[in-house]
């Protein structure tokens, strides 16, 4: 059965993959596209820049915050994320590419070709640059070893 793959680069957009995934997740279970739609993350750490390190919290803030025992201090405690929202600080030093592998049977190329050109279109994927390889590509190859060796 042959396949198609669609590639997404999100760059460090980690809210937009997010939503990409969310939404693939709903359209394999409002479809049944099971076995026909599958998807994998790809993170690879991107090189520290300027801005990575001053998006990042400065040391000095954390004593201050804690040394005050106004109400005040307490109630900006409580608006603080939880410490379970944590990783989301350093995904922005991580490229996050998604990997979509369409695989429909012969008799199903309308299905096929409709998702083909509704995936790039949808809202999240339109910015994260979509790029279609297919079995004739020379790309084809590496993007399919590529998608094998996603966990």
């Amino acid at each position: 059965m042959p396949h198609i793959y669609l590639l997404f680069d999100f760059a460090k957009d980690e809210e937009k993959a997010q939503q990409a995934r969310h939404k693939l997740e709903g359209w394999k279970q409002a479809f049944r596209l099971d076995k026909k739609l599958l998807y994998k993350m790809e993170r690879t750490a991107a090189t520290p820049t300027d801005g990575d390190t001053a998006a990042k919290p400065p040391q000095d803030e954390k004593p201050e915050k804690s040394a005050k025992p106004a109400k005040g201090a307490k109630a900006k405690a409580k608006a603080k994320p939880a410490p379970g929202s944590e990783p989301e600080v350093a995904a922005p030093s991580e490229e996050i590419k998604l990997l979509i592998r369409l695989a429909f049977s012969g008799h199903e190329k309308l299905s096929e070709q409709r998702w083909v050109q509704r995936i790039p279109t949808e809202e999240p994927f339109q910015a994260a640059g979509p790029k279609v390889v297919k079995q004739g590509d020379a790309e084809f190859e590496a993007t399919e070893k590529q998608f094998d060796d996603l966990d």
